[in-house]
């Protein structure tokens, strides 16, 4: 007997998880009573004005106490109460609401004062045994606020699987325990709260669900049966009327008629995972198992051993987890974890496996060494590159009109080798003192000594006796550039300028190689520019002088305004004025110079005038 009862009490403290306290009579007759305390498995929830009971926790596990087998050798079985605030248990009196059958104790219906501690005790002369469970009496006003139905539920809600478009047939849950107390056959409701969270009841509104007696048939599964189902059982006992409900969730799978073998999603047939030495490596098996109601596992194996079993154990590990869940189907992950892997690892077998009740598959899992890639170098040279890139980024920013120039000189196309033109630059401005003198002492002198170009100016290259317009066309199409300064009495002083403006936009506009460009010696408001001139200036260069800043040779004024000229190569410099024409120009202005200054109007010139401007 000593031996039998360590076993019990070895067995319980596994199974319910309580240890139990040893209590003795003061009188020497009396047996020691093992006292498992209360009992976490065994507490039940029970709603005001319903019926419900209380099964024994001692008879949870049949391998320790079974009710038949403990009456056969004298045991008998009584309950007490403890109630709320006592501390004193008390022996259930069994009346019209509280009674025993076998191994529950019945309560029809419960009351809020019936809520407490219980305790059933199993004892005969020689041994005794008690455990405790705890009622818990809810109030009908707090459980109906939890589903869409309202009905008054306090039991934990029942699971059913139904395989789409096949049928299956559901009954209450307790109602068989129900039926031995009852003064007649009980009768059954049904309601279905859908995922809309709308109650129905029964009738429901198709053929596929039918009420047969006390169960619900499902003669056809679809997807819109699934949710939540609440039947509310009622029947007679001794005159009174008494009910209680439950609930179950009705879950559809996929039908019974497919494949239910399991497959190895990942790795593929083919597929290879590419590992590092010294690193922790994780290799993924993924399988799908079709819905059974038996087990399923999923796990790795190395050199045909489980991690467990091998020698170095401590490397491996697995993590397992569910990926997706499929209306039954479900997917499941398992990662091998190696820690520390070295080379010798990329010669051992690593399989994954998938096993249920209708059949196994397994895959090995292929393994490449990866290569390294230097790092450092590949950073090094990537940060030298980046830097190299804004250095040149920065140059070209500050310095970009002298790459051009540079650009220019050494590859650029000399015009003079593919022209016949006469003239480099034929400019034109306004003919009064300030722009002359800008234009003769301070343009033509840098353009002509310093630069080379042979210039063009109408007042100082014309000669006597011709017709200005005529005059004006032929020098323009003798030139590759008209270069015109832009003044505030540009324009404003004749027709000449105006002339001029309107020949070069129509050479540019023929197709020729004669380009405008506008230096803007002073600042002109743009609402007194003539329209030939903001015409231009939304196509053509504009170039600004800058006074006392561009006088240097190296400014960015001339800088810029040599950019828009044409390309002169190194060491093929031509001097403006260097030939005959150009000295018997010179020394036609020259000798005019005396005798008038200014700008004749006219469109015929007299033959012992000539037209320019004194500088």
């Amino acid at each position: 007997m000593a031996t039998f009862i360590s076993t019990l009490a070895f067995l319980f403290i596994v199974v319910l998880g309580v240890t139990p306290a040893v209590s003795q009579s003061s009188e020497p007759t009396e047996p020691i009573c093992y006292d498992w305390g209360e009992s976490s498995q065994g507490a039940v929830s029970i709603v005001d004005g319903d019926a419900g009971w209380l099964s024994c926790p001692l008879f949870s596990h049949p391998s320790v106490y079974n009710y038949s087998s403990t009456q056969s050798t004298g045991h008998n079985l009584f309950w007490y109460r403890v109630p709320e605030g006592h501390d004193l248990e008390h022996p259930i009196a069994y009346g019209r609401r509280f009674s025993k059958d076998r191994d529950r104790l019945w309560l029809q219906p419960a009351a809020t004062d019936d809520a407490g501690l219980y305790i059933c005790m199993l004892r005969n002369k020689t041994s005794c045994s008690k455990i405790a469970m705890r009622l818990t009496v809810l109030q009908r006003e707090e459980v109906v606020r939890g589903n869409a139905c309202r009905l008054p539920l306090a039991g934990v809600t029942s699971q059913a699987v139904i395989p789409l478009q096949e049928g299956k047939m559901l009954q209450c849950p307790d109602l068989q325990e129900v039926t031995k107390m009852t003064d007649s056959e009980p009768t059954v409701s049904w309601y279905h709260e859908t995922t809309s969270s709308r109650c129905d009841t029964y009738p429901f509104w198709n053929t596929y669900r039918q009420q047969k007696r006390t169960g619900l048939q499902f003669h056809i599964m679809i997807i819109q049966h699934q949710g939540l189902y609440y039947c509310t059982v009622q029947y007679q006992r001794r005159g009174k009327t008494l009910s209680f409900s439950r609930s179950i969730n009705v879950t559809a799978v996929y039908p019974s008629n497919v494949s239910k073998v399991p497959t190895i999603l990942h790795p593929s047939k083919d597929q290879v995972f590419s590992v590092k030495q010294d690193t922790e490596v994780r290799l993924v098996c993924r399988g799908l198992f079709p819905y059974l109601e038996s087990g399923w596992d999923i796990w790795w194996t190395v050199d045909g051993k489980t991690l467990d079993k091998l020698p170095d154990h401590q490397r491996f590990s697995k993590i397992n987890s569910q990926v997706d869940y499929d209306y039954g189907d479900r997917t499941e992950e398992s990662v091998l974890v190696i820690k520390d892997f070295q080379s010798e690892d990329l010669n051992r077998e690593f399989n994954c496996s998938v096993r249920n009740e209708k059949g196994f598959k397994t895959r090995r899992a292929q393994l490449e060494e990866e290569v390294s890639l230097p790092s450092v170098e590949l950073g090094c040279g990537l940060g030298v590159t980046l830097v190299l890139m804004l250095l040149l980024f920065v140059v070209y920013q500050v310095f970009w009109l002298e790459l051009l120039l540079l650009y220019r000189s050494w590859f650029g196309t000399d015009e003079r080798h593919t022209d016949d033109k006469e003239y480099d630059i034929y400019i034109s401005y306004a003919r009064n003192s300030e722009e002359e003198q800008f234009v003769l002492s301070t343009l033509r002198n840098v353009l002509e000594n310093d630069l080379g170009y042979t210039v063009c100016i109408f007042d100082r290259d014309s000669l006597p006796g011709g017709t200005i317009t005529d005059e004006t066309l032929s020098f323009v199409a003798r030139s590759r550039r008209v270069l015109v300064v832009v003044s505030p009495g540009y324009a404003s002083q004749g027709s000449q300028a105006l002339l001029e403006l309107k020949a070069g936009i129509d050479g540019m506009a023929r197709g020729g190689h004669l380009r405008v460009i506008l230096v803007q010696y002073k600042q002109v408001q743009r609402h007194v520019w003539v329209r030939e001139l903001k015409r231009a200036r939304m196509a053509l260069a504009l170039v600004q002088w800058q006074g006392d800043k561009s006088k240097e040779l190296t400014s960015r004024f001339w800088k810029r305004l040599r950019v828009e000229l044409p390309v002169r190569r190194v060491g093929s410099r031509k001097e403006g004025g260097s030939s005959t024409e150009g000295v018997l120009m010179r020394m036609l202005s020259q000798n005019s110079t005396n005798t008038q200054s200014g700008l004749v109007t006219n469109t015929v010139k007299e033959p012992h005038k000539v037209l320019i401007s004194a500088a």
